[in-house]
């Protein structure tokens, strides 16, 4: 049975990508920080397979190491590195961030996920296993007021490139999903109406065949399953 450990799963792009995996047999290891609505996911998808729910943030290594343990020693063929925080809503712009707060927004963004991925690291050699790392449009485009959080994804995704160069054994990608109705996107532009953006679920087959063709390391776009300057 393959094994998958996804980051904020309890919502969003990760619950529905966990609902998904979950139909297809994978045993789940599953993290969010609210507890009751990630035990609310685990409770629908243990009808399904094995699941593994561990409250906590990414940002904690206590957690970052329970959830390593939850995996058991055994397999692990896929990290999701999902969980993110956006920052203050609306997003300031860089002149007035407060570092402080922008310290915070590394820490789950960058820090956690590479701390994460470092103690996972021995059971994906194991197993040839994959990562498959959550970033943004605003990784590589310059849009006024999202200076913190794009400038995190742009970390994110360079350490993303620079694993796939040292860990040829791993299969690293990174991957925009593009805008969704997500509660995060809507975070992001308080007040305004985004009901056109696609559900989660709209990205999660792009997400599936990613993991079904197994291309070389590098950037993909789901809307288009094109890679930008993979890593072979």
């Amino acid at each position: 049975m393959r094994t998958a450990l996804i980051t904020g799963a309890s919502r969003g792009l990760g619950k529905a990508l966990a609902q998904a995996l979950a139909e297809r047999g994978w045993r789940l290891v599953i993290d969010a920080r609210g507890a009751t609505d990630l035990q609310e996911v685990a409770d629908e998808l243990s009808a399904r397979t094995d699941v593994v729910a561990v409250a906590g943030d990414v940002s904690d290594e206590r957690h970052r190491k329970a959830l390593i343990d939850a995996v058991g020693g055994g397999r692990l063929d896929l990290l999701v590195n999902n969980a993110s925080l956006l920052g203050p809503s609306p997003q300031p712009k860089l002149a007035d961030y407060d570092v402080d707060v922008l310290e915070r927004v590394y820490d789950v963004n960058v820090f956690g996920p590479l701390r994460l991925t470092q103690l996972a690291l021995p059971l994906l050699r194991a197993s040839a296993g994959h990562i498959l790392n959550v970033t943004s449009d605003a990784a590589v485009e310059g849009y006024e007021g999202w200076g913190g959080y794009g400038s995190s994804k742009a970390a994110f995704e360079q350490w993303s490139r620079v694993l796939a160069a040292e860990e040829p054994a791993v299969r690293v990608w990174w991957v925009d999903p593009g805008d969704m109705n997500t509660r995060m996107h809507q975070e992001a532009f308080p007040g305004e109406d985004i009901s056109d953006r696609q559900p989660p679920e709209g990205v999660v087959p792009a997400l599936l065949e990613l993991i079904d063709r197994d291309p070389p390391s590098g950037r993909y776009q789901a809307a288009s399953f094109v890679t930008a300057g993979a890593t072979t």
